[in-house]
């Protein structure tokens, strides 16, 4: 029956075509489901196209061009689906075309460019120098593509723009920068100085659940909307986008949509840092050691919850302003995560571990030990951690070495080893080791006897 259906395209589902004012670098799902959504709702959409590039394959663009650029969100609750098509995307872009990403980026049209190219690609890429200086050769890498955009703007004098990185990295818009800056300046010192009189680089905070697309989705699609969609994306019904920064060239209302403008971005990175991030680690390692396997399990475990609660406590006291409105946001995060339809995997929240962990406990732990206070909240999710390495020494973490040679060692010596790897101070303070230690040792035993045998990991 779905073979039979029309395909997906502005011929089924009519939706005007605005010019591409947009060019976005990572094409795929959470792009989709965020920064496009949020294109689409803003009050001035019909004057705001976007042009979006894969990364390193064609295939997303390959299925969204035979569709026009459309597709559906699937907003996906505990009370239901809702459907809606998404027609912001003009153009999708295999991103190995240059070119056309030269010509969009050196049009005066063009005011905003939006990064989602992941943490590991603001790195400096050296061969893509090379090639940059390379006549006839092209850059392979989303930063490097960008650099010959820029290059190809300044030389066609088409005037200012934005990049906003929307990656999950914090102070991302000073990092895109400096990444940029440094990859530009292996090419041309006078590039260099053009981007930094005429390029701003803003910083966001991004927020929104979007889970691998299944074939049963897909089917769902087809079956509840009438018409086959080889590129639905499903998400929650949340939505969250801060952003910092000027846009000299313009840009999309989409405060309209309910992203909001900040002029210092800290705050807001903290409050997701800490209070969504942080509770998803410790219900990450908490979780699978009672035996769960994804965020809404674990949440239902009274003893995850509250160790989830008592370290909210403790990070509230260093989110000031009420702008940020911490009690509605704890509110909304234990109804996000309690959606038993998003399955969110503990096994995948769980890797990077000591990344992670430097970034969502430390900093409350810090704070609350200078104030005199114990931080038994952040404490507990470097002790869970503790625990789950111990059983689970194969956990993809960037110091894995590290970890294992500190599984070699036993008791204290093993926790500030561990500690070591997060903050080399607070492992050279016993006091810490000991509190970390203790809740480890308290909590472990109790998890295990329920993830114990004939009950599931």
């Amino acid at each position: 029956m779905t073979a039979e259906l029309p395909r997906l395209s502005r011929s089924v589902s009519p939706a005007a075509t605005a010019p591409v004012r947009i060019v976005h670098l990572g094409l795929g799902a959470f792009h989709r489901s965020h920064q496009a959504w949020f294109t689409q709702h803003a009050g001035d959409a019909g004057e705001w196209g976007i042009a979006s590039f894969t990364g390193r394959r064609p295939d997303a663009a390959e299925v969204l061009a035979a569709q026009d650029g459309l597709f559906t969100v699937v907003e996906r609750s505990d009370s239901g689906d809702s459907f809606e098509v998404v027609g912001s995307i003009v153009e999708a872009v295999d991103g190995a075309n240059v070119a056309r990403l030269v010509e969009l980026l050196a049009a005066p049209q063009t005011a905003v460019v939006t990064l989602t190219i992941t943490e590991a690609a603001y790195g400096f890429a050296a061969d893509d120098a090379a090639l940059l200086r390379s006549a006839g050769q092209e850059p392979t890498t989303p930063l490097g593509r960008l650099v010959r955009g820029l290059a190809a703007r300044r030389d066609a004098d088409a005037g200012p723009l934005a990049v906003v990185s929307c990656d999950n990295l914090s102070d991302n818009g000073n990092v895109a920068r400096n990444a940029v800056l440094n990859l530009a300046k292996e090419v041309d010192a006078g590039l260099t100085a053009w981007i930094e009189a005429n390029v701003s680089f803003v910083s966001t905070s991004v927020d929104r659940i979007t889970p691998r697309t299944t074939p049963e989705d897909v089917a769902l699609v087809a079956r509840e909307c009438g018409y086959r969609d080889e590129a639905p994306v499903v998400a929650e019904p949340f939505r969250n986008w801060v952003l910092s920064g000027d846009f000299p060239a313009g840009r999309p209302r989409w405060e309209d949509a309910g992203a909001v403008f900040v002029d210092h971005i800290e705050p807001y990175e903290n409050r997701k840092l800490w209070l969504l991030n942080g509770a998803h680690s410790i219900l990450a390692y908490a979780g699978q050691l009672r035996g769960h396997t994804t965020v809404a399990e674990a949440l239902a475990d009274p003893v995850c919850s509250h160790a989830v609660e008592e370290f909210w406590d403790e990070a509230s006291r260093h989110l000031a302003g009420d702008d940020l409105r911490i009690p509605e946001y704890r509110a909304a995060l234990l109804e996000r995560f309690g959606n038993s339809r998003i399955a969110h995997h503990l096994a995948q929240i769980a890797m990077d571990a000591s990344t992670k962990l430097r970034m969502r406990a430390i900093p409350v732990l810090s704070a609350e030990r200078e104030s005199g206070r114990s931080g038994e909240g952040a404490a507990r999710m470097i002790a869970v951690w503790a625990s789950y390495v111990e059983s689970n020494p194969g956990l993809q973490d960037p110091q894995s070495v590290a970890v294992a040679e500190a599984n070699q060692l036993s008791g204290l010596e093993r926790t500030a080893a561990l500690m070591a790897l997060l903050d080399s101070e607070l492992a050279r303070d016993s006091a810490v080791v000991e509190l970390v230690h203790k809740l480890g040792r308290e909590f472990a035993p109790r998890m295990q006897a329920v993830a114990a045998p004939g009950n599931p990991r």
